[in-house]
């Protein structure tokens, strides 16, 4: 005897999926669960800050990137990285003022500055910072590394005045310290540029016909299209490589 037929699914009712496919094996019938596991965190303090400012940075500006690398092969003897970047900004500031600026979208008005308070990115667990380092193109490589000490372990301890993170010109951010080559770092208004420093290397480069391994330092710049024209970001590079190719 044959047994009896299954009924007919009732009218509208939405045909079952069969659990194999056509070759037999188990097969999923219904998408994966779109529930959260983790727990929901509320952003607050610095990185509640973070997350407006990025946000009103990437409604407010025109970004684009140029990279290249700074060829470090002539350097002689052990040299501070974050001092020679430093001088190297400030020596391109000096070469394009255009991106040593202040730009306000609503006014179309620009200010160039005569002096150079570098903006440097610290990374912290609770969000970003970005300390001033003021009169950057008065200082040395001594004084350098000093005043960034020092701003550093305000940073962390948290007593760096509010004063001291915001009023910069141009902004840097070390990020190759922990890994990566090139970036498109945000400008923050009313800064019109930051610079970024990859991961150094050692790259196979064509010197005179042979080929030489030299150490390179991977250089990005982001800037505000809407404040500097391309040859100007183009030249103020070439300013910053040509400072780090520099022996001392």
């Amino acid at each position: 005897d044959r047994a009896p037929a299954a009924p007919a699914a009732a009218a509208g009712a939405p045909a079952q999926r069969s659990t194999l496919s056509q070759g037999g094996r188990p097969m999923r019938t219904q998408p994966p669960g779109v529930a959260a596991s983790g727990q929901p965190e509320q952003l607050k303090g610095v990185r509640r800050n973070m997350a407006r400012v990025m946000a009103d940075a990437h409604s407010k500006v025109v970004p684009t990137t140029l990279v290249d690398d700074a060829d470090l092969h002539a350097w002689i003897g052990k040299q501070d990285i974050t001092a020679r970047l430093i001088r190297a900004i400030c020596a391109a500031c000096k070469a394009v003022p255009a991106l040593n600026a202040w730009f306000d979208g609503d006014k179309l008005v620009r200010t160039m500055h005569p002096h150079v308070d570098i903006g440097i990115a610290v990374d912290t667990d609770d969000g970003l910072f970005v300390p001033a380092l003021r009169n950057a193109d008065m200082l040395d490589g001594t004084a350098v590394r000093g005043a960034i000490g020092r701003l550093r372990a305000q940073v962390e301890d948290r007593s760096i005045p509010a004063s001291e993170l915001s009023g910069y010109t141009i902004s840097l951010s070390n990020f190759g310290m922990f890994a990566g080559r090139y970036a498109t770092p945000v400008v923050v208004p009313p800064t019109v540029a930051i610079v970024g420093a990859g991961k150094l290397s050692h790259d196979v480069v064509a010197v005179m016909g042979g080929i030489e391994v030299h150490r390179r330092m991977p250089i990005s710049l982001t800037f505000d299209h809407r404040a500097c024209t391309g040859g100007e970001a183009a030249r103020f590079l070439k300013a910053l490589l040509d400072d780090l190719s520099a022996p001392q």
